[in-house]
């Protein structure tokens, strides 16, 4: 009994004494700041301690971040320089378009019933100080009408081009000594270097938030509906939102590096990582909008894969480099230069390639006729060519290209191009573009489905369809190929 009792006093008088050195601890450690980034005093060396949550700027002006982030000091006034020269750049851009609504099938037919008008925006980026925007196919797609709104003022805008495959769209706005933004050189970005995305996510207007390159040349799989999209995206942390697509990526100088264009989330929102499409694509696509109406896309006549472990073992490859040619074009630029699919591509005028993102990319530089300097591997030996680039029909002039209207079908259309005839195994083909209110719609067939033969009858051009469908009775049936390549047949009565 005197045992327990002794072995409870000793435990209570300890638990007195701890409580009084905890308290007599806890108030010095308060009185020294915890909690708060520990600076160094040698401003070249690396912080050794900071909060996670925390940054501090010394008095030298120099910005120490987290470790997490990067333990490099840099200039402070780097992001208020960069976002000077660039957020007056960025414009608001608003999407206006209409769909009927409560209509029956005649209503639809004829083009009548109630209308309802549906809001978007996004944002867009001055390129030229004589009015050229530059934003997302994305943003201005379906409008009826498209208001940029910039310093105060709102301007009706014209859509001068698009471009679906590399997500990127130029409109006009009737406006003078606009504030274009500086084009940087997205080649030259590093991982890791810092980068500001100006936008105007969820409405709120010139909003700037900074980041790090992740990566570069990512390819997402997201461009749909076209057959050869170009996705060699910049990755970037800095957050980006739904309202910041066709905004600007810029690095510390305040060039743009990118145009933001998509983000990596579950929900559709800011989750990590936003994706931007590269100013060196931005200024071809742009330049030749502007000057043609449309991308002179050029071809190599051949696509590629990655190369991975299994491709790799399968063709007996000492080592992944390069790019794996998996199709080869009949009388394409490739054949006519004599590659043969299973062949690697090394380089392309010195540039190592080893993705299919870059392979997309270096080529979306060009033009058709440009030469091109190809070293590849050819069973075990490497070969180099000079190669011509072509357009999508196989010859080196420039395309402009022509899209077909129909109001009763409500439809745009335009012919399949040769390379992508020979692509697709198919000898001729219409594409729908665009579907508005009419009969395309009704008939549930959707954009990018190439219509081939309408009741066996073969459709060369927009407008042998139109005739047919506008002044057919009783059973259609139509033939074509969806956007993922495969043969797809559809019954109608009239």
């Amino acid at each position: 009994m005197r045992k327990t009792i002794y072995i409870i006093l000793i435990g209570f008088f300890a638990g007195i004494g701890g409580s009084y050195v905890y308290d007599q601890f806890k108030s010095e450690y308060s009185n020294s700041g915890a909690g708060q980034a520990v600076m160094i005093d040698n401003p070249q060396d690396n912080m050794k301690m900071t909060s996670a949550r925390q940054r501090r700027v010394t008095s030298s002006g120099q910005l120490q971040t987290p470790a997490s982030a990067s333990a490099a000091p840099f200039n402070a006034e780097d992001f208020v320089t960069a976002s000077k020269r660039s957020r007056n750049s960025v414009v608001y851009i608003k999407n206006i378009s209409h769909s009927v609504y409560g209509s029956t099938w005649l209503d639809w037919f004829f083009g009548q019933g109630g209308m309802q008008a549906v809001i978007s925006s996004g944002s867009g980026v001055i390129y030229s100080s004589d009015g050229y925007i530059i934003t997302n196919n994305h943003v201005v797609n379906d409008a009826d009408k498209i208001e940029v709104m910039f310093n105060k003022k709102t301007y009706d805008a014209d859509v001068v081009g698009t471009d679906p495959s590399s997500d990127l769209a130029v409109l006009k706005i009737d406006a003078k000594g606009l504030p274009a933004i500086r084009l940087g050189n997205s080649e030259a970005l590093q991982i890791g270097e810092w980068v500001l995305a100006v936008g105007n996510p969820f409405n709120l207007t010139s909003t700037v938030t900074a980041g790090i390159v992740s990566a570069k040349g990512r390819d997402l799989g997201i461009i749909q509906n076209n057959t050869f999209p170009i996705e060699s995206f910049i990755q970037t942390d800095a957050a980006i939102n739904p309202g910041n697509s066709g905004g600007a990526l810029v690095n510390l100088k305040g060039e743009l590096v990118g145009i933001n264009t998509a983000i990596l989330s579950r929900t559709g929102s800011y989750a990590g990582y936003g994706f931007a499409v590269p100013s060196d694509i931005v200024g071809k696509v742009v330049g030749d909008i502007i000057q043609y109406g449309e991308v002179q896309k050029a071809f190599l006549g051949a696509d590629v894969l990655d190369i991975d472990s299994e491709i790799a073992q399968r063709l007996k490859l000492d080592d992944m480099t390069g790019v794996v040619v998996s199709y080869v074009q009949k009388d394409g630029a490739a054949a006519r230069a004599g590659l043969e699919k299973g062949d690697i591509i090394l380089k392309i005028d010195g540039h190592p390639i080893d993705s299919h993102s870059q392979f997309d990319e270096i080529l979306s530089y060009h033009s058709p006729g440009d030469k091109i300097n190809l070293e590849y591997k050819h069973k075990g030996k490497i070969f180099e060519k000079t190669v011509t680039l072509t357009n999508k029909e196989g010859t080196t002039e420039l395309l402009k290209r022509e899209i077909y209207s129909s109001r009763t079908l409500g439809a745009d259309f335009e012919k399949v191009s040769k390379v992508e005839r020979d692509l697709l195994n198919i000898d001729y083909g219409v594409r729908i573009v665009k579907i508005r209110n009419g009969l395309i719609r009704q008939m549930e067939l959707e954009e990018g489905f190439i219509i081939t033969n309408i009741n066996q009858i073969p459709i060369k051009d927009p407008e042998t369809l139109t005739d047919i469908l506008t002044k057919i009775r009783g059973r259609v049936q139509i033939e074509g190929v969806n956007k993922q390549g495969v043969r797809e047949y559809y019954r109608y009565y009239f």
